[in-house]
């Protein structure tokens, strides 16, 4: 999924659109996803996920909250929202001395992950604010992809198979 806007080259706005979509669902960005649009700002989206999914021990294309039926960047956000993202840390990893540098990454993560391709940071920032403990990182807004549906939830009853058996009969 990393690097398709160098791939295929964009527009003069950095920005191109493609007819096939092609990657993993959960660390698309929605503007590509929805739209076949990518950017340099597609792939700051899909390392946020990643970025998110390192501090939790969670992976997102498995990650399903029942209760809300967020998706892992849908539960940062919300325990975000909560000021209760300590929480999202996995606990194999969680240590006193580093709680500030987990956090730091977690809110740098939902930053890479906004909803809005300008409201995401470019590359060279984010690998800036991951080095530096001197720059100071905004808040970050709403962020995409916050729902997924249930992966045991049923299927739609009006979309059912029927179990009918073609037979074509021949002569002797």
């Amino acid at each position: 999924d990393f690097g398709l806007a160098r791939i295929v080259k964009g527009e003069e706005d950095g920005e191109a659109n493609t007819n096939r979509v092609v990657g993993t669902y959960g660390y698309m960005p929605p503007e590509y996803a929805m739209e076949g649009l990518f950017s340099e700002k597609s792939d700051v989206y899909s390392f946020g996920v990643l970025l998110l999914e390192i501090v939790s021990g969670r992976r997102n294309s498995s990650f399903y909250n029942n209760e809300d039926s967020l998706s892992l960047v849908g539960f940062a956000w919300k325990l975000w929202l909560e000021d209760n993202i300590i929480s999202l840390i996995d606990p194999e990893v969680w240590d006193a001395c580093f709680e500030s540098s987990m956090l730091r990454c977690i809110q740098i993560g939902l930053l890479c992950v906004q909803e809005l391709p300008r409201e995401r940071p470019n590359i060279s920032t984010v690998v800036l604010m991951l080095i530096s403990e001197i720059t100071h990182l905004p808040p970050p807004g709403k962020v995409a992809f916050v729902y997924k549906q249930n992966p045991r939830q049923k299927s739609d009853p009006s979309n059912s198979n029927n179990n009918v058996t073609l037979s074509e009969v021949q002569g002797r």
